[in-house]
Parts: C-alpha cells; structure tokens; sequence
C-alpha cells in the first residue's frame, strides 16, 4: 500500500493529470470513478489504483485482474483530480486514429473543430456526437488536449468509442473528404439558408469555431456551404457545445428519416 504524497507513482499521476506533454510521451490518459473504469476496455488498461476504503469494501474482484495498487485514502485523494474522488483512477492507453479510419462508412458524419479551448466543451461534443452516430471528430492542433482530465470525465466514456483525430490544418484535410464525396458546412452568420433547410444524408462535416471567435474567415471561406442558425434576441453566437447539438442532431433526425 502507497501510504505517502511523495511516492514517484503518486507524483507521476498527478503530473499526468497536469501535462499533456507527459501524457503524450507516457502514451496513456487517467480516468476517474465507478463508470469510466468499468467502461474502459480491459485490453487498454495499464494500472488500477484503488483508495484503500474502496478496496476493503470491493475486494480484488472489483479490479478485474489488473495491475493494481492500493493507495491509503489521502494519498488517493491527492493524486486524484476531482474534490470527491470515487476511489478507482486508471491509466489507460491512448488512441492513434487516422483519417481512414474516421472514412470508413458510406456518407460519414463528421464533426471538425477549429482552436476549441474548453475542456467542458469538446466532453460534451464527443458524448453528443456518439448519440446522434457521428462517425469521427477532427480537431485543429491549436485545440485543448482531449485527454484533459475534464474532457474525460465530460465524455462519459464516449472517448473510448467515438474516432478522433488531431490535424496540424485543417486545410490539408479538405480535399480527401472532397475525394470521399464528404459536404462541408459552416455556421455563419452571412449562411443563405437555415441549417434545416440542407440535406445531411450525404457525406457531411459541420465547422465549429473557438468559443471566443468562433470559425476563423479563411476556414469558413473553405466550406461548401454556409448554413444560418437563426436566433431571437440580440445573441451573435450560440455556446460551441450547443451550436454542435443542433447541428448533428438535425443530420441523425434526417438520416433516420430518409
């Protein structure tokens, strides 16, 4: 049992849950509580650890065979990024996806992010994005690391199902979903028509843009078509989270109705 802050595992998860260049180099990601650990695939699991209350209460069973360490209740606290720990943290292996895998269906839905900053955000597009059947998210280097600690627990688990890839351009990326017949749609205040009044049943790739500044002019001066979402009041913009909802659900709504 690991009973002090200054063990090197200790130190090590609470760097990994700081810096995504570790992340990175480690080639693994931490997920917290009941449900995201008994929602990871076994096979990319690297380590368990358990606070100690939680381990006498479950006993091994509850570790499924894993590599497991016991972590005195404190300790666990304070390698833990959430106030109220659930007791069970795991590293697990990251995703490398590619461009292919992301193409594989026929008409693919796709959702591509331009410099998203929020954690809080990009969890929520991946767990919508996996309920409206999206096939894969693309997201621009500038973008905040996926395996953000409060992206992961945003996903609710979506990140272990839903592809996803970073680009270093967006740009570079247009003419191979050109060539996979893939439409490309940006929300834009200057859009001709209503997002409803376009059909989604086709390879489709909606842009969403920074939080902040929304899409960036040279991206959206990329897109196929320009779409509006209208809005009353005085409103310019639409949370990134809640602009995606609207637009990927319109897509499932008109593709189970097709």
């Amino acid at each position: 049992m690991i009973t002090s802050t200054s063990n090197p595992q200790v130190k090590n998860l609470q760097q990994l849950g700081r810096k995504a260049k570790l992340r990175n180099e480690q080639d693994v990601f931490l997920v917290e509580g009941t449900k995201m650990y008994l929602e990871a695939p076994a096979e990319r699991i690297r380590k368990v650890y358990l606070s100690q209350s939680l381990y006498e209460e479950k006993g091994e069973s509850f570790v499924k065979g894993h590599d497991v360490e016991i972590l005195e209740d404190r300790v666990f606290a304070a390698a833990c990024d959430t106030k109220t720990p659930q007791g069970v943290l795991c590293m697990v292996q990251q995703y490398h996806y590619r461009l292919e895998d992301l193409l594989k269906k026929k008409n693919p839905l796709l959702m591509i992010l331009e410099n998203l900053q929020d954690p809080g955000n990009l969890g929520t597009i991946l767990r919508t994005a996996e309920g409206a059947g999206v096939d894969g998210v693309i997201l621009s280097k500038e973008s905040v690391d996926i395996y953000n600690p409060k992206t992961i627990r945003s996903t609710m688990g979506s990140v272990y199902r839903l592809p996803f890839l970073y680009v270093d351009s967006i740009e570079s990326i247009l003419p191979v979903l050109k060539k996979h017949h893939v439409h490309t749609y940006a929300a834009h205040l200057k859009g001709k028509n209503s997002y409803e009044q376009e059909n989604y049943c086709g390879g489709t790739a909606f842009f969403i843009g920074n939080e902040g500044n929304g899409l960036t002019d040279h991206l959206s001066s990329q897109a196929d078509t320009l779409i509006r979402i209208p809005m009353e009041g005085k409103l310019e913009s639409l949370n990134a989270a809640v602009a995606s909802a609207i637009l990927m659900y319109e897509s499932y709504r008109q593709r189970r109705n097709a």
